[in-house]
């Protein structure tokens, strides 16, 4: 027990230490965990030999991780995405697995005779690290974005797929209907035991015990292991209970609570996980460093074909195409947990197992990278992709003028990025100016935005408002007015006060109105050419304070029912 608190110590010492370098350096805080690992573990300083040690550190960061990752999965919103989500992690997944076992079989990896390595290889390479894309997602604000929600729907059906493999995979040597059956029944079972219990017996729990946080945490991670040993009973595995427990929690209505509370903790344990992982990594010879690229090429190559072609083919555009397939371009930490199952159970190689963590140790650096630089990797692929003939989205072949309003189709009135503050600002028109609608153009690369526009008849361009060429296109340069609803924060390579300078230069004359996500920037943006900046605190502010006002009256209800009756005639795009 002494042995591992003194291995724990080294973990988290060495894991800060490497760390605080990664940050001064601008380098992902997985790799300097990795690495720290590695230089703590048998195969570097030695420092912790323990295989007891590393094991249960790794277990504990992996069943709190897939904890919080159930958590943090809303079944609600991957229903709403419809059958965009539901195709595209289809064709991922079924493209992955195919391609998959056809590449690595023809490399000579075993499938067969007790020997797994090609299929466990398959399903690792299919699945994509929710941790890495979570984290890096959420730094850049686009969790809530269409490619960003259209990641996370993936995601969550990559971890179903996940879960029904490990559902299956002792049986893979004698796999029959039967044992495939009992398999998926223990499964089930699982499931609607937790998400009965979480439904009819868990909030009332709770609801006891709100008022005290201490006891509300406890109780999360009471659940989260509960489910685990039951899972562990049913001869599944204690991660998988994990991920159950969570995805249970996820429309419980303490969820939020519960994910604040335990985030600190998650964390801590997510750390110690790619520590652990870290320390399991060997000094590799020619052959696995040869497999590991081998693997890493292969997981791009899938990616590019399996997400980005059947987004492309329904009509989602390049760009949010081409963003899952960057987003989900690495290989899972549940990829690891299949792999060790399959060391346990015999079914696949030990040089194998070093070569699909190494592909992991690769590709979650370059993934990092590549996910942080998304948008600039993105513009560069849309241009190679247009220049051999690919279309995007709303490509005319001649680019006829729109015979009411000459070149490019331009309106009166353009709105520059759409989001929800430019989707308010069409519901208001709609209410009080119809007729103004037809005056007004919108560009935006959100092909959402791009189909429910034209089907309103409204006048609409796809393209991205960063480039000088659509602005071109769009007819900015015969403008009177022009909108910059979208605040800096997010925007996609541009800020407001560059894309005023641009368009000023287009259009001397027009009316140019912006939006400041700071006070700092208004000036700055007045000196760019803006004729008007938005500052959206003021007017929330003035919101809050009549609030205040009409509670201090005795008038809140009133308020709210004339909130309710002006969202009732709303017909917004984004709600």
């Amino acid at each position: 027990m002494h042995e591992l608190i003194g291995d724990i110590t080294l973990c988290i010492l060495f894991a800060w230490l490497l760390g605080l370098s990664a940050h001064y350096f601008r380098q992902p805080l997985i790799l300097a965990y990795l690495i720290a690992g590695f230089a703590i573990g048998p195969f570097g300083l030695g420092w912790v030999k323990s295989q007891e040690s590393i094991a249960v550190i790794s277990e504990l960061g992996l069943i709190f991780m897939l904890f919080m990752i159930g958590l943090e999965i809303d079944l609600k919103k991957i229903v709403r995405a419809g059958p965009v989500i539901l195709v595209a992690a289809g064709g991922q997944l079924i493209g992955g697995c195919l391609l998959g076992l056809a590449f690595f079989i023809a490399f000579g990896l075993s499938l067969g005779g007790g020997q797994f390595d090609a299929l466990y290889l398959t399903v690792a390479c299919a699945l994509s690290s929710t941790v890495i894309i979570v984290k890096v997602l959420y730094e850049k604000r686009e969790l809530d974005t269409l490619p960003g929600r259209i990641t996370l729907g993936i995601l969550v059906l990559q971890d179903i797929f996940a879960i029904l493999f490990l559902a299956v995979q002792p049986s893979l040597a004698d796999l029959q209907v039967s044992v495939l059956l009992l398999s998926i029944a223990r499964v089930v079972a699982l499931v609607a035991t937790a998400l009965a219990l979480s439904r009819w017996v868990l909030p009332w729990l709770f609801h006891r015990i709100a008022r005290t946080p201490e006891l509300v945490m406890l109780g999360a991670l009471a659940w989260c292991f509960l489910i685990g040993e039951v899972a562990e009973r049913l001869h599944l595995s204690r991660e998988m209970g994990a991920l159950v427990a969570g995805v249970s929690l996820s429309t419980f209505p303490y969820a939020l609570d519960v994910t604040a509370k335990v985030t600190t903790l998650r964390d801590f344990f997510i750390t110690l996980f790619f520590v652990g992982l870290g320390m399991t990594i060997p000094i590799p010879n020619g052959s696995v460093i040869g497999l590991a690229l081998l693997i890493a090429v292969f997981t791009l190559a899938s990616r590019l074909i399996t997400t980005f072609l059947p987004l492309y083919l329904m009509k989602q555009g390049l760009r949010a195409s081409l963003l899952p397939a960057i987003n989900l371009a690495q290989i899972s930490e549940f990829s690891l947990v299949v792999i060790q199952t399959g060391i346990a159970a015999g079914h696949i190689g030990k040089e194998t197992a070093n070569a699909a963590s190494f592909a992991f140790v690769l590709l979650a650096v370059l993934s990092t990278f590549a996910i942080m630089r998304s948008d600039a990797l993105t513009r560069r692929a849309i241009a190679l992709l247009t220049r051999v003939g690919v279309r995007d989205l709303g490509h005319k072949p001649d680019a006829e003028p729109d015979a009411e309003t000459g070149h490019g189709g331009s309106r009166r009135i353009v709105i520059l990025g759409f989001f929800r503050a430019a989707s308010a600002l069409l519901s208001e028109i709609e209410r009080q100016s119809p007729s103004l609608l037809e005056q007004i153009s919108v560009i935006d690369f959100n092909p959402m935005v791009y189909r429910t526009l034209a089907d309103r008849g409204m006048h609409v361009v796809y393209g991205d408002i960063s480039n000088v060429d659509t602005l071109l296109h769009a007819g900015v340069s015969k403008a009177e007015i022009i909108i910059l609803s979208v605040p800096d924060s997010l925007l996609k390579g541009a800020t407001n006060e560059r894309l005023v300078r641009h368009v000023r230069a287009l259009n001397p004359t027009a009316r140019i109105v912006a939006t400041a996500d700071l006070l700092a920037d208004v000036e700055a943006l007045y000196d760019a050419g803006a004729d008007y900046v938005t500052v959206t605190r003021l007017s929330d502010a003035r919101e809050l304070y009549s609030v205040i006002q009409a509670s201090e009256c005795g008038l809140l209800d009133d308020k709210r029912a004339e909130l309710d009756a002006r969202l009732a005639e709303r017909r917004e795009v984004l709600p």
